[in-house]
């Protein structure tokens, strides 16, 4: 980790807090199961991707016994757009089998329970429980967050668990689920990948030269 940029760390935040002033989820739901879905989907696809998926998929598969029932051929037809679409379904229908068994039908509160869930990870977790339950168990770390976190001297890893326990460090609990939002919000806005840097509000932090 780059000490001087841990020292700008607050700047930093101040800077994201105001271009982006109620930073949130960019995916669309209704019920608890249909973020698990979304984000499940938004591995390695656009969010407005995901949306525009989720539109038509949540129209057919309501209650959770819907995806539990569901065939997988059919259902691989609605997310075939978003990629990886056959591991993708495996797990979206194992998570709805696992939840409806091992939970009572309920997203679980917790990492520990979150994670033993087929297809779901740290990253998926941390946007669940922040989104719904306001619980900071850690900070969803996905290639915005990977990218910028170390474009910024926060981190000189490449691992997203090493990363996410980098900025678990540095970053006030309070601000852990707002933070992922606000890095997430500047890649897409400011700073994609590519960038120059040239207009970025943050240039000023950026680390000359990354591994």
């Amino acid at each position: 980790m780059n000490s001087k940029n841990n020292s700008q760390l607050p700047k930093i935040m101040r800077t994201l807090m105001r271009l982006f002033q109620e930073p949130a989820c960019a995916l669309h739901y209704k019920k608890p199961f249909e973020l698990l879905v979304a984000v499940i989907l938004s591995a390695q696809c656009t969010d407005k991707k995901v949306n525009e998926v989720t539109k038509e998929l949540f129209k057919k598969y309501i209650t959770l016994d819907d995806y539990v029932s569901a065939k997988p051929n059919d259902f691989e037809k609605y997310i075939y757009s978003t990629g990886f679409y056959k591991a993708k379904t495996k797990n979206i229908l194992a998570a709805a089998l696992a939840i409806k068994i091992d939970f009572g039908g309920k997203l679980p509160r917790t990492m520990g329970e979150m994670i033993a869930i087929p297809g779901v990870g740290r990253k998926t977790a941390n946007v669940v429980l922040g989104e719904l339950y306001g619980t900071a168990e850690g900070i969803a770390v996905d290639t915005h967050v990977i990218r910028l976190s170390r474009l910024l001297g926060l981190t000189k890893h490449k691992d997203a668990v090493k990363i996410e326990r980098d900025l678990m460090k540095i970053i006030p609990k309070k601000d852990w689920v707002r933070f992922s939002h606000l890095l997430i919000l500047y890649g897409r806005e400011y700073c994609p990948a590519r960038c120059k840097h040239i207009n970025c509000p943050l240039a000023r932090y950026c680390v000359k030269k990354i591994d």
